[in-house]
């Protein structure tokens, strides 16, 4: 009996695709082709301005180290209170979180300080309106705003190959392909080496001073660099972008920073959890 493995059919599309509800690895139960809320249920509101509905994911973690570093520069009109949205459960597709956002992601902001209330959704719209809206951490010089922007907007568009495609892939797949796997890995690296390339000259990623752009791509590829994304620093040899690891941790040494990431955790040392804000 040979034990050579039996080659599997190659996969064609067919003509019309069909939802196959059964296939989706660890997040099945939560992945559908449609929009709109699954079940009617309000959103709680607390006593402060700002009203977070999010989860500790890099996404979320974005917002909340927003958060901490504008009460941290004395705002204190960035009191917030942060509720868990567990996104595992389908917390995101109750009809209070769709009317905060129609596209049932986290993080979602409710801004009660204004009449009518302001929804803001997407973590970069969300970093930028709260930079606009308390004037920092964004420079209103032109082109060090315009080079912040970029790379704000650079992490918008990277992260989902980061995320969707090499996390989906390496991590939560229900089998491994090699493809897809080396196909985002390749492209992960070279974000990685794009960053590497930029730090080599920059403290931060708009220059000398600490802005909204390191907070966007600090949860994602500091946490990648750190090896705390995904299991899989040694896979990527994250240690040979030297400068990215330095840049990420002067941003995780922040207290602020310090703070931001354990807000809406439900995972790991408990000690590091903290779920609600209030």
């Amino acid at each position: 009996m040979s034990d050579t493995p039996t080659p599997k059919t190659p996969y064609t599309p067919p003509a019309v695709w069909t939802w196959d509800q059964a296939n989706g690895g660890k997040f099945a139960n939560i992945n559908r082709p449609i929009a709109g809320p699954t079940h009617d249920k309000a959103l709680p509101v607390g006593k402060h301005p700002l009203q977070l509905y999010s989860m500790g994911t890099p996404n979320g973690v974005k917002v909340t180290v927003m958060l901490e570093e504008l009460l941290e520069l004395g705002h204190a009109g960035a009191e917030y209170d942060a509720w868990l949205i567990k996104i595992n459960d389908g917390d995101q597709f109750s009809s209070g979180f769709v009317d905060v956002n129609p596209n049932s992601k986290i993080p979602a902001l409710l801004d009660r300080s204004t009449e009518p209330p302001t929804r803001v959704f997407e973590s970069g719209s969300i970093l930028l309106y709260l930079a606009e809206k308390f004037g920092a951490l964004l420079p209103k010089d032109h082109a060090a705003r315009t080079e912040t922007l970029n790379w704000l907007f650079w992490q918008m568009g990277s992260a989902p190959y980061l995320g969707g495609g090499f996390g989906h892939f390496y991590a939560y797949a229900p089998e491994k392909f090699e493809y897809p796997i080396n196909r985002f890995a390749m492209e992960t690296k070279r974000q990685l080496d794009v960053l590497d390339r930029h730090l080599a000259t920059h403290t931060y990623m708009a220059g000398d001073a600490y802005t909204i752009a390191d907070i966007a791509i600090y949860p994602w590829y500091g946490w990648l660099v750190e090896g705390k994304l995904y299991s899989a620093g040694e896979f990527l040899s994250v240690h040979e972008y030297t400068h990215v690891q330095r840049w990420a941790k002067s941003i995780g040494e922040r207290p602020a920073v310090k703070r931001g990431r354990r807000i809406n955790r439900v995972w790991g040392d408990e000690a590091d959890q903290v779920p609600e804000r209030h």
